[in-house]
């Protein structure tokens, strides 16, 4: 009688394949603005994005900045950027004819002139009376000094009472070899005891250095770019959803809010 040949053992089943996680769209860009006033790379957004050299990428080899930066996270419908108390800080752009309040020790830059704003204190007797001598100070609101490095300033600027303006061409204290300098760019006045800066239109914008103490009031800008004291100017662009403000955060708590830039340019 014929062997009956065994049936074959049932296959074994092929476990059901899992679909590759879908990859995460951007929460926006961070476009980067070349000197000329061109874009160059564009840096996609995450829920938290870290700037520094340590990042790597185009930050990589900017000296200027410290290895952890600048950290920007997506937080209940607002865009949070914080200095990590980076060496040469993180710049906000203002809005054209809106005043900010400089506080004693405000660091601004307009082109690439780097100013830092001081108090003038009014000179009082010593212990046994004796008037300190100087030259006459007709009501100075402020002492504008250019900051050549870390701890170093250059020529101090004394701001008279009537305030004064920042320009290449025309204004009371003039830069006329920084072509990003526009022919009037920024003006500083004193209003009720406090001391303001104001853009009045340059073309390449003015710079607040945001501070280190939160105690500073909240301030609105309308720009949405920031620049480390390097050579990089960042463009926020493409925010999904769109959001309501970004705000800038030194600390923790202290913000600055920023909307969309026009181009920077060169006159």
């Amino acid at each position: 009688m014929a062997a009956v040949a065994a049936a074959p053992p049932p296959a074994a089943a092929v476990p059901a394949s899992t679909p590759a996680p879908s990859p995460v769209a951007p929460r926006g860009n961070l476009v980067l603005i070349r000197p000329d006033g061109s874009e160059g790379e564009t840096i996609p957004l995450a829920d938290t994005t870290l700037v520094g050299r340590q990042a790597g990428g185009v930050f990589a080899a900017d000296l200027y900045l410290s290895p952890r930066h600048a950290t920007l996270s997506f937080e209940g419908g607002q865009l949070h950027v914080k200095d990590e108390q980076s060496l040469n800080g993180v710049y906000v752009r203002l809005d054209r004819d809106a005043p900010i309040e400089l506080r004693d020790g405000a660091i601004f830059r307009i082109g690439q002139e780097l100013m830092r704003f001081n108090t003038i204190e009014p000179t009082r007797p010593s212990a046994d009376g004796v008037e300190i001598m100087g030259s006459p100070n007709p009501g100075f609101i402020g002492r504008l000094s250019l900051v050549i490095g870390r701890s170093t300033t250059a020529n101090s600027f004394p701001i008279p009472p009537q305030g004064l303006h920042l320009g290449r061409e025309r204004g009371d204290l003039i830069f006329p070899e920084d072509g990003y300098v526009s022919g009037l760019h920024a003006r500083i006045h004193g209003e009720q005891g406090r001391v303001f800066l104001t853009d009045v239109g340059s073309s390449n914008g003015t710079f607040v250095r945001l501070v280190s103490s939160c105690s500073e009031p909240n301030t609105e800008l309308r720009r949405a770019r920031l620049r480390h004291s390097g050579s990089a100017l960042l463009r926020l662009a493409n925010l999904e959803p769109p959001l309501q403000s970004v705000c800038a955060v030194p600390c923790g708590r202290g913000r600055r809010e920023w909307q969309r830039p026009r181009s920077a340019s060169r006159e």
